[in-house]
């Protein structure tokens, strides 16, 4: 993680940043890469508890703020005692990355059942609009704030539809439809939301099981490997930062050329 610090010249005090779904994989590493940038990290996960609790110790070792709050990011009410918390307890809301998702499975859209249906929608659609608005509230100078970055974390899979993976596919097209339009609807209030879209990431999540399919995925990515999640958190602390003060609207693959 310290080659990717070194590409920032950022200060200290950069305010609180919340990661959804941080507790592990992306969200993980960009509220590590977070916390040793100078933010305040407010890590919010769903069920892992342990791994929240573990994150923070680790981020408090090294010299870093960060609290862990439980809460569903498609439950309104979770997601503003979410905010409250992280504003109450560590102080103005500067960024947010919209991390918080699922796949719901692999289902052929034939096979498709409506709850995990609703599920994968409202996680990764419905908690990323309650999280903006909320983030929004607090960072906008039309409503007395200082202004922000959000970062939403689609997929690839946007584009390519996924194998048996339509209605996550889906649910990241309309995430990156988002970024765009919430982009040009809040950048006149000191706030820039763009969006990063991974490939495929080695997350250490991959069951062996499954060794043969990343063998065949590994062999059509023009890298040749997976990515790693430190490589998806540099990028997302560019846009949250003021290096990337002209970039908004974007959504840029991490994704080893394909």
């Amino acid at each position: 993680m310290e080659e990717e610090l070194d590409n920032f010249n950022m200060s200290k005090d950069l305010g609180t940043l919340i990661v959804t779904g941080g507790s592990h994989g992306i969200g993980a590493a960009v509220a590590r890469m977070g916390a040793a940038l100078g933010y305040s990290i407010c890590i919010n996960y769903l069920t892992s508890t342990n791994e929240a609790k573990e994150l923070v110790e680790l981020i408090d070792r090294d010299g870093g703020i960060a609290i862990a709050v439980q809460g569903d990011v498609s439950v309104e009410a979770d997601v503003k005692t979410l905010f409250a918390e992280a504003e109450h307890k560590l102080g103005p809301i500067t960024g947010l990355v919209n991390n918080a998702g699922i796949s719901g499975g692999r289902f052929s859209v034939s096979e498709l059942d409506l709850v995990n249906l609703q599920r994968v929608m409202d996680v990764n659609v419905i908690g990323s609009f309650l999280c903006s608005r909320e983030a929004i509230n607090r960072m906008s100078m039309a409503k007395g704030g200082k202004g922000g970055a959000i970062v939403n974390i689609s997929s690839q899979a946007a584009q390519f539809g996924g194998d048996h993976l339509s209605h996550y596919a889906a649910s990241k097209a309309a995430l990156n439809t988002l970024t765009i339009g919430l982009s040009r609807e809040v950048c006149g209030e000191g706030i820039r939301v763009n969006a990063v879209s991974p490939g495929v990431i080695d997350t250490g999540n991959v069951s062996v099981s499954h060794e043969n399919d990343i063998a065949n995925m590994q062999s059509i990515i023009p890298l040749g490997r997976m990515g790693h999640p430190d490589e998806v958190a540099s990028t997302v602390l560019w846009l949250l930062s003021d290096a990337a003060s002209y970039v908004i609207g974007a959504v840029l693959p991490v994704a080893g050329g394909r």
